[in-house]
């Protein structure tokens, strides 16, 4: 059996324009895409090509964020080859597991001289 399709208006001409004068006098304001304002531009890239988009992000100076952890104190220190390549050999992140041993051992010895 062949279904008909009836078209009916959902909102009369006088509703729609009541909906959009309410609509024009009192923006809805939504709080997960606030307004910008001219400042909020001041630093944007504008451009109208990928290479020109390319060549102003490269003027631009990137710049590490705050450091989330307690920071450290950079020195110049020289290993033995050994210590150096035992460590190395760890992989990625053998400076943080070379701190922690020297962590280890300051609290090994410390708990030897109480």
């Amino acid at each position: 059996m062949k279904q008909t399709v009836i078209s009916k208006k959902f909102f009369s001409s006088e509703q729609v324009a009541a909906a959009r004068a309410v609509a024009a006098e009192a923006p809805i304001a939504d709080i997960d895409n606030p307004p910008t304002e001219p400042s909020d531009w001041d630093n944007a890239i504008i451009s109208h090509s990928y290479q020109e988009l390319r060549e102003k992000l490269a003027d631009r100076q990137r710049m590490r964020g705050p450091q989330k952890a307690p920071k450290k104190e950079q020195v110049a220190i020289r290993f033995s080859p050994e210590v150096l390549a035992y460590f190395r050999a760890t992989g990625k992140g053998w400076h943080t597991r070379m701190d922690a041993a020297l962590k280890e051992w300051i609290a090994i010895r410390d708990s030897k001289s109480v």
